[in-house]
């Protein structure tokens, strides 16, 4: 028996209705075998009575016996596969959390290869064998293992699910597409998947672009949460800078006020005194004469009397202290005036952190020489204009060259760079009593002819003159008064809040500002020299110092 059970194959001790090997196997009378239980379910549910391999017909149902030899042949391919799939454990994977299994398996569970859409089951290595190998089984359709074979059927119909209906969105069988999909687009399940699966590239394209996009708002919060605490900390700074030398400055205002009323107190204690030590000595002198006078008149001597009588009238002088008075010291307004000081000392604090505030929005500007009138002489790096101080006269046959970008009376010069949202600021040097107009101008400017620098013509400049002169140039001039002639003059614009200011940088104070503007284009930083000076037919009272943009010193 060995040695033909070695000429045989597993596939010959094979149920054609389970497919597993043989268990308890009979023989019907047409000679095919089968596990005792199959046939009898089989046939429980079949009638007439027919052979499963060879649809042979029985009037009635045939009595089964076992077949001996095909039962011990069975027994040992049963122990043959076991050991089989005991030997190829190793290879094949026991079935893992997630993974579909063996549906053929007994025992320990084997990871499945394959699902059969027509058995409606999964096979691992082992048992996927006879539908590989053996013809009937080779036309059934395997696909990669899923779970939930069941869910691939059609409920209605019992048949697969093989097509896909454009119109309902749904998974259908062939008879859905003769019944209920008659009139729909209904495609072959394979173009319906491709059709869907370009569908999620092109929705997880999207997808990915929102990641990336709120990727980015995340760097941008993460960025701006950054800005925030390094302005926090630098206004935490600032404010204990401001702080402590405010404290400072009115703990000095407070010891100058102590000493100033311990002074006046001082003072007044040592006129007293004085005065006292006055009436002291006198009161000595005359307690001296009253006791010489009441010794004299004691006397019974009469010629002694009248003789020192004479000497007594000459009394000693004294002063008349009627109209002389002690004074308490007056201390009104010397609070006030303390507090005045150290209000000072805030405002000027004040101004220097708004200052240093204002200066962190620096820009880098550059002349533009496009621009320039042609009495104006620009530096080569662009930070520096001047008067040439000559004056060219504009000939009819030989007229200057014509720039449309240009001023051709109006002695100015714009910067290259413009600015249209935001926050911005620079500072020009004007040492030496320069005389100019600094600020901004809106990009649709009039360049040619006679222009009055005022918000009006698109100008918020000031005017810095010879002599202490300052303007802030409005409709009509607002006279500023300054302490004295800036050397170095501040401009800043907050664009979106509509305020131009200006700042003496040195002094850390506010010269003026501009507020409630409302800009709606490009401005340009602006730079001008008087037209009532450079158009004197003398220049020699001009001062040509040049205007210097300078870089903020931070420190």
């Amino acid at each position: 028996m060995s040695a033909a059970s070695c000429l045989l194959t597993e596939h010959q001790f094979l149920c054609s209705i389970c497919l597993d090997v043989f268990t308890d196997p009979v023989s019907t009378p047409c000679g095919h075998n089968f596990c005792k239980a199959c046939i009898s379910q089989h046939w429980d549910t079949k009638v007439p009575y027919q052979c499963p391999n060879c649809k042979k017909l029985f009037h009635t149902r045939p009595e089964m016996l076992v077949n001996t030899f095909i039962s011990e042949m069975a027994a040992q391919f049963r122990q043959s596969a076991q050991q089989k799939a005991s030997s190829s454990s190793s290879e094949q994977h026991v079935v893992k959390p997630g993974e579909v299994p063996c549906d053929a398996c007994t025992g320990t569970r084997l990871k499945a290869l394959k699902s059969c859409l027509v058995c409606l089951e999964s096979y691992c290595e082992t048992h996927l064998e006879p539908h590989l190998t053996k013809k009937g089984l080779k036309r059934h359709q395997l696909i990669d293992p899923v779970e939930n074979l069941e869910g691939r059927m059609c409920v209605k119909h019992d048949k697969l699910l093989g097509l896909f209906c454009k119109t309902d969105q749904v998974c259908v069988c062939m008879l859905c597409t003769v019944l209920d999909h008659k009139t729909h687009d209904v495609v072959p399940l394979k173009e319906g998947y491709e059709g869907k699966k370009a569908e999620l590239g092109k929705t997880e394209a999207e997808i990915q672009q929102m990641i990336q996009k709120r990727r980015l708002k995340i760097q941008e919060m993460n960025g701006s949460v950054e800005l925030s605490k390094e302005g926090a900390d630098r206004e935490i700074a600032d404010g204990v800078q401001v702080f402590t030398a405010l404290k400072e400055s009115v703990e000095r205002s407070q010891a100058e006020l102590i000493d100033t009323i311990k002074e006046k107190q001082r003072e007044t204690e040592e006129q007293a005194e004085g005065f006292i030590k006055q009436l002291e000595q006198e009161v000595s002198e005359l307690q001296k004469r009253s006791s010489e006078v009441e010794q004299l008149s004691r006397s019974e001597d009469q010629l002694h009397l009248l003789q020192s009588f004479t000497s007594l009238n000459a009394a000693p002088p004294t002063k008349n202290w009627t109209e002389v008075r002690v004074r308490p010291p007056s201390y009104e307004g010397t609070v006030r005036r303390a507090l005045i000081k150290v209000q000072e000392t805030l405002s000027q604090l004040l101004a220097e952190v708004e200052l240093k505030r204002v200066q962190q929005y620096e820009v880098e500007l550059t002349l533009d020489s496009d621009t320039a009138h042609p009495e104006l002489i620009l530096s080569d790096d662009g930070k520096q204009v001047k008067h040439s101080g000559e004056r060219k006269v504009k000939k009819v046959k030989m007229p200057l060259k014509c720039n449309l970008q240009s001023f051709n009376v109006c002695k100015s010069v714009l910067a290259k760079q413009s600015f249209s949202s935001r926050r911005f600021y620079y500072e020009v040097q004007v040492k030496g009593g320069t005389d100019c107009n600094l600020g901004v101008a809106r990009e649709s400017i009039k360049r040619k002819g006679n222009i009055t620098l005022t918000p009006g013509n698109g100008f918020w400049t000031i005017g810095l003159r010879a002599g202490n002169k300052f303007y802030a140039c409005a409709d009509p001039d607002i006279r500023l008064s300054l302490k004295s002639q800036p050397e170095k003059v501040g401009v800043f614009v907050d664009y979106e809040e509509g305020l131009i200011s200006f700042y003496d940088v040195d002094a850390a104070a506010l010269i003026y500002s501009f507020t409630g503007c409302c800009f709606k284009e490009k401005l340009y930083p602006c730079f001008s020299i008087p037209e009532n000076l450079v158009g004197l037919f003398s220049l020699s009272n001009i001062n040509i110092d040049p205007l210097i943009i300078t870089p903020v010193d931070h420190t």
